[in-house]
């Protein structure tokens, strides 16, 4: 991907671009915002995101996340000398719509070198029909039992088709997985995918994926968590391959909490 590669969508979410005229790189790079948190200043230069809401012709608000960075860098072999994070993960939304994997929306995406540093920005739609799971799991003792077996395997099967096209997420918390609860079902998205990469180790990466959502949700019982499980490895009911998951994944939560 070259440094003056852009995409604007198509469609809908196009013609509201093009309308506010945000269909170009200048004109978002310029925009006047209210950061949604503090900046990502970890890499050497720094990385905002922003909340905007885009009306159109009928007045209907629509909601968006405008993401910017001024060398904020990542470097892989391909990459010695770095790349804007922001390519990375726009790069994996489209893998990911690519494989039918659900998850965020990528709206515009545009990077530009000026005065020898690399700004990239990013638009994603807004999943404000959803919540992350982390919040959900807040009131979890109080969701209906229904419910709370709909959103396990809405979540199985989502880490479940990510695993199965050959990927892992590399950082499974909680607050990445996002959930909407449609009538009877539940349908769910995961977002944050700059650290998406081939599993290279086989099931080794899928444990420590595994392991990863694990230990960071408290709230589910061993009941619950072997639920999701079998829905994960589409069984019915435990056997050996089962228990052989079950002690890898156990093994790697200690071990990460030892270490």
């Amino acid at each position: 991907m070259n440094m003056n590669e852009d995409f604007f969508a198509a469609g809908e979410n196009g013609k509201l671009l093009a309308r506010h005229g945000l269909n170009n790189f200048e004109a978002l790079w310029d925009l006047k915002l209210d950061a949604v948190d503090a900046p990502n200043t970890t890499r050497g230069g720094w990385s905002t995101v922003y909340r905007m809401d885009l009306e159109d012709e009928s007045g209907k608000q629509h909601g968006f996340y405008l993401k910017r960075q001024d060398n904020h860098l990542t470097r892989s072999l391909w990459h010695p000398f770095g790349e804007p994070t922001f390519a990375r993960e726009y790069r994996a939304i489209r893998i990911y719509a690519r494989d039918k994997i659900p998850a965020l929306e990528a709206v515009a995406f545009a990077q530009r070198r000026h005065a020898g540093h690399q700004r990239a920005l990013l638009v994603t739609k807004a999943l404000d029909h959803y919540a992350p799971l982390d919040q959900w799991l807040e009131g979890w003792k109080k969701l209906p039992r229904t419910e709370r077996k709909r959103l396990i395997r809405a979540i199985a099967t989502l880490v479940s088709r990510l695993h199965r096209s050959g990927k892992v997420h590399h950082c499974l918390y909680a607050k990445h997985i996002f959930i909407r609860m449609d009538a009877d079902v539940a349908k769910a998205r995961l977002i944050d995918l700059e650290k998406t990469r081939r599993s290279w180790l086989g099931k080794h990466d899928l444990i420590s994926d595994l392991a990863t959502l694990n230990r960071r949700t408290t709230q589910p019982t061993r009941t619950q968590r072997l639920s999701f499980l079998l829905a994960y490895l589409d069984k019915r009911k435990v056997d050996d391959e089962v228990r052989v998951w079950v002690r890898r994944i156990g093994k790697r939560i200690q071990r990460k909490s030892v270490a």
